[in-house]
């Protein structure tokens, strides 16, 4: 039943009218919890309107790079919103744009020539996917029609970045209506023999594949599956030598996530293309970027108009975003950040020793500013109640932590200090032990 607005002349609460007109992402919603109202964010830290402050342990869904409400950013933006908050871009340019992209092609790894700017990562992933397609298709070359992917692989929620997804339960609803993908396994991986012998007849065919997608060294979504460079190089290199366009998901691996600005710069061969999204901003603002090699963009350098990449969003290359994402660039030489990074990286090395000793833990493992492991439960997966029960037990303590069901992460903002990340180590065991105890 609809209710008239505004609910405030009700007496409401903010948190009951939000459980009366919001539906929250990745929710169910017969069992949705009440929520919290958050009403500042500070550095590393979460303030809710009944005074009760805790640290952001998983940066906010992975952008929050800088920390909540940052002065330098906020600034930046002040200004920019008195200049310029939003114009057309096809046809249109403006400094921020153009500014963002000579940076980002000056720091990613490899030889891009070109950046496309959509909204957020999805989109930076559906902009990849479309334009290795497109190229082959500009290039009148019909045999280059399969797509393949990574098992475990995440790469957002529209469709295109569905299909390129491992399939599963975030797709289960979709699966008939999503284009076909190969899936090979993760580089490293102990794939059964039915998969490799799938593998192998589909390697024998890579002359008749457009592009490979993955996520470099760290699967996110997936349940922060982690794979060596060696092993990612191999697969690369194999593509390569084949003409498959790569294309590496950095949404998430972006922007020292791993311990570099980006988790390709690992490898010696480079992608034909990268999506960039998540911390590009430093979490201030939704933006997506996609970077291509001069190659990819010669083959829309065409007389013929109807090879044109239709493609674009209302809010691309927003000035603000850019800006933002500027802005949070510069603090990486402003605040070297880089020896942040590695702070984090060396306590979590120590963390990971200190929590194998627990019975009911396993997997442990750290890839730059993350750490994972997975709680023994009898469901295992996302679906298991882990979740819900390690995530209210964090929160008495004052850290906010979201496990993908039994496997738990910590990824923090790099402004995060040596004291407020051990609470966070305390509180994982905390949680951790009373999940052994219920």
């Amino acid at each position: 039943m609809p209710y008239p607005l505004p609910l405030t002349a009700m007496g409401l609460s903010l948190q009951e009218r939000d459980k009366k007109v919001i539906w929250h992402p990745y929710t169910p919603q017969k069992y949705a919890p009440d929520v919290i109202p958050i009403v500042k964010g500070e550095g590393a830290w979460l303030h809710d309107e009944t005074g009760n402050k805790y640290i952001d342990a998983v940066s906010s869904w992975w952008v929050t790079i800088h920390g909540h409400a940052h002065p330098y950013i906020a600034e930046r933006l002040f200004q920019q919103a008195k200049k310029l908050e939003q114009v057309i871009f096809a046809g249109f340019t403006h400094e921020p744009a153009v500014e963002l992209a000579e940076k980002l092609l000056n720091i990613l790894p490899g030889k891009f020539s070109k950046i496309f700017y959509s909204d957020n990562g999805s989109t930076a992933v559906e902009v990849a996917v479309k334009m290795a397609i497109q190229y082959w298709w500009n290039k009148g070359d019909n045999k280059r029609t399969r797509i393949m992917a990574l098992t475990n692989s995440y790469h957002g929620d529209t469709f295109g970045a569905m299909s390129v997804s491992e399939r599963g339960l975030f797709t289960l609803a979709f699966q008939d209506r999503l284009f076909d993908v190969v899936f090979v396994e993760m580089p490293g991986g102990k794939g059964e023999e039915r998969e490799r012998e799938r593998e192998r007849v589909f390697y024998n065919k890579l002359d008749e594949c457009a592009c490979i997608i993955y996520e470099p060294l760290l699967q996110g979504a997936g349940g922060m599956k982690m794979y060596n460079a060696k092993a990612l190089e191999e697969l690369i290199a194999k593509c390569r030598a084949h003409g498959v366009i790569c294309i590496a998901d950095e949404v998430m691996t972006g922007f020292g996530r791993t311990g570099k600005m980006f988790a390709s710069s690992y490898c010696a061969t480079q992608p034909d293309i990268i999506c960039l999204s998540k911390g590009i901003t430093g979490g201030t603002m939704a933006l997506g970027a996609t970077a291509c090699t001069e190659s990819i963009h010669d083959a829309f350098v065409v007389d013929d108009k109807m090879k044109t990449f239709f493609h674009g969003h209302s809010f691309t290359a927003n000035p603000l975003a850019c800006t933002a994402a500027l802005a949070s660039l510069e603090i990486f030489e402003k605040e070297n950040t880089f020896s942040r990074i590695e702070s984090i990286h060396q306590q979590h090395l120590s963390f990971a020793e200190r929590v194998r000793g627990i019975s009911n833990v396993e997997n442990v493992r750290v890839c730059g500013t993350v750490i994972a492991f997975e709680v023994k439960d009898s469901v295992s997966g996302y679906t298991s109640d882990v979740r819900e029960r390690f995530t209210l037990k964090a929160l008495e303590n004052g850290v906010y932590l979201r496990p993908l069901g039994n496997t738990v992460y910590v990824m923090p903002p790099y402004c995060i200090s040596k004291e407020e990340l051990e609470k966070v180590y305390d509180t994982v065991v905390i949680a951790i032990l009373s999940l052994t105890n219920s």
